[in-house]
């Protein structure tokens, strides 16, 4: 049984947040923080059994940030 599950979050350039797990096919997308939240844990509730599904969602945020010289 699978303890922990990670997702990469990025920003979307429109606005909002898009969530994609490592190591298996879960994708999901959210206007906010709150609705993000929400949304992976669905998204994880709905990809794995009632007793294989992970104790601890973590949720990893993507940042790029471009610096002019």
């Amino acid at each position: 049984m699978m303890t922990e599950i990670m997702f990469l979050v990025d920003e979307v350039p429109e606005g909002g947040y898009q969530a994609r797990a490592l190591g298996e096919s879960i994708f999901t997308e959210a206007d906010n923080l709150e609705s993000l939240h929400v949304r992976v844990r669905d998204a994880v509730q709905c990809h794995f059994e009632q007793d294989q599904a992970p104790k601890i969602i973590r949720l990893h945020f993507v940042r790029d940030e471009v610096i002019a010289l």
